[in-house]
């Protein structure tokens, strides 16, 4: 039988390359009460993602005129492309008793928590500037004029993990995903960026080098 206790909301999110969503499938792996907020958006779909199970892919004017009728809780647009949470599912699953996780970027994170005040914020750092870099270009899907662009964003949006309740720095799948059940269990207080440590472990990684170039 469902607990019709409301959940939690749970934001997560993490510049380009981070391996948030590799986190967030192993989060969701090991919590039964947990459920994955799809997004909408005017992003071409991927050969590798499925529709309505990764995102609701939908053309501009569609998105528009949900835009137009309130139907998002957040909605932002990332390189050129728009991205929104439809506020209707949400809710449902928060009345039904589950905690929903939203994989959203900075500007839609800042959006849902000015709403709903008691939100759970929780940014991903990747371990270093030169793992991001390498992450981004291990993908075959993008040119280096898209690969630069989207490394410049990412270094722009690390500097807004201190708008988050907690940072978590992924540098092992395993570990990171135990340090989000310890958060969402209430016991992650270490990672918490008001925590003794956290600003200075966030700022090795964006202080940090960039990939060698050669």
């Amino acid at each position: 039988m469902v607990d019709r206790t409301r959940g939690k909301l749970v934001v997560i999110s993490a510049p380009s390359g981070a391996g948030k969503t590799t986190l967030v499938h192993g989060l969701l792996a090991r919590e039964p009460k947990l459920r994955f907020s799809i997004s909408y958006t005017t992003r071409p779909q991927r050969p590798t993602e499925v529709d309505r199970q990764d995102y609701f892919f939908v053309d501009e004017a569609q998105f528009e005129r949900m835009r137009e009728d309130g139907a998002f809780l957040e909605s932002a647009r990332v390189f050129d492309h728009w991205y929104g949470t439809s506020r209707a599912h949400v809710e449902e699953l928060l009345d039904n008793g589950y905690s929903v996780l939203m994989e959203i970027d900075w500007q839609g994170a800042e959006q849902i928590r000015a709403a709903e005040p008691r939100a759970i914020g929780i940014f991903i750092l990747p371990p270093s500037r030169a793992e991001l870099e390498r992450r981004l270009r291990g993908r075959a899907t993008d040119d280096e004029q898209v690969i630069a662009r989207r490394l410049a964003d990412a270094v722009s949006d690390m500097g807004h993990w201190c708008d988050f309740d907690y940072v978590v720095i992924n540098d092992n799948v395993e570990a990171a995903v135990e340090e989000l059940v310890r958060i969402l269990e209430g016991t992650g207080e270490a990672h918490r960026v008001s925590a003794p440590g956290t600003a200075a472990r966030a700022e090795r990684v964006l202080s940090g080098p960039a990939a060698d170039a050669g």
